[in-house]
């Protein structure tokens, strides 16, 4: 009896021990993904000691925590939730104008154009005049407003999501549905090269991606702070995508692997 007491002390102990080295590892892995935003599991698992198949565990289990979004073969930074539409249109105005104004360069005559909810391409619509003679269709009654006095305009209907800022759901896929954009150029919440395009909010990703997949070719943009970054929702593989609007200032490395996939990338003007 003395001796199983003695057992059961030491399997405690062993199991304490483990608990302490997974949570150090854990922590370790965390502070990698915010001085980085991504990690690699083959080099955490040479950098630890462990095998890969515990440091996939590890990050399946930060990722059930919220602490990052996996991607094949890795992890990256997770990324907090957006505001509703309205309090994003007023968050750095002057870096969604220069990417809106180097995306508007890819719009030709005669386009009809789709441009779904999001802040930066509510700045898109702003630069939008009469004289690009072009048909633009959204889902967003925002964007909408800007465009009705300069181009004609087609507004999905729908249930409108404020936090999305469109009409999002079954209504609003089945009018998008009877479109064939020549160019889509859609709103990103989060883009990287393994992720793809990403979104918040499923019935958003959703509607992003039948839309896409409808249109002759599909453009976004990214700031840098989404540049690198997944969101929960998978929208289409960043190789689906014709071209990608950056920042002046982004990292050349964060679109190294983006450029291999064949995306043509735009730099916005300096701001």
């Amino acid at each position: 009896m003395h001796v199983d007491a003695r057992l059961c002390m030491i399997e405690d102990d062993s199991v304490t021990t483990s608990d302490f080295l997974v949570q150090e590892r854990q922590a370790r892995i965390r502070e990698k993904l915010a001085a980085s935003g991504r990690v690699l599991a083959g080099d955490l698992a040479v950098e630890f000691s462990v095998s890969e198949d515990t440091i996939r565990r590890d990050l399946r289990e930060m990722a059930a925590a919220g602490l990052c979004q996996r991607v094949y073969g890795g992890a990256l930074a997770p990324i907090p939730p957006t505001a509703p539409f309205m309090e994003r249109v007023t968050d750095q105005p002057e870096r969604k104008r220069a990417l809106a104004r180097a995306a508007a360069r890819s719009i030709e005559p005669a386009m009809l154009v789709f441009l779904d909810a999001s802040s930066t391409n509510l700045a898109i619509a702003e630069e939008i005049s009469a004289s690009f003679g072009v048909t633009v269709a959204t889902n967003a009654p925002r964007i909408a407003t800007a465009l009705m006095e300069s181009v004609d305009v087609i507004l999905i209907g729908g249930m409108v999501d404020r936090r999305v800022g469109g009409a999002v759901g079954g209504k609003a896929s089945s009018d998008a549905g009877l479109l064939r954009p020549d160019l889509c150029i859609l709103g990103a919440c989060g883009v990287d090269a393994e992720a793809g395009i990403t979104a918040f909010q499923l019935e958003d990703a959703e509607f992003k991606r039948m839309i896409a997949r409808r249109s002759r070719a599909v453009m976004t943009t990214a700031t840098v702070k989404k540049l690198g970054t997944a969101a929960p929702y998978d929208v289409i593989g960043i190789a689906e995508c014709e071209r990608l609007v950056v920042e002046h200032d982004a990292d050349g490395e964060a679109i190294r692997d983006i450029v291999a996939l064949g995306v043509e990338i735009i730099r916005a003007d300096k701001i």
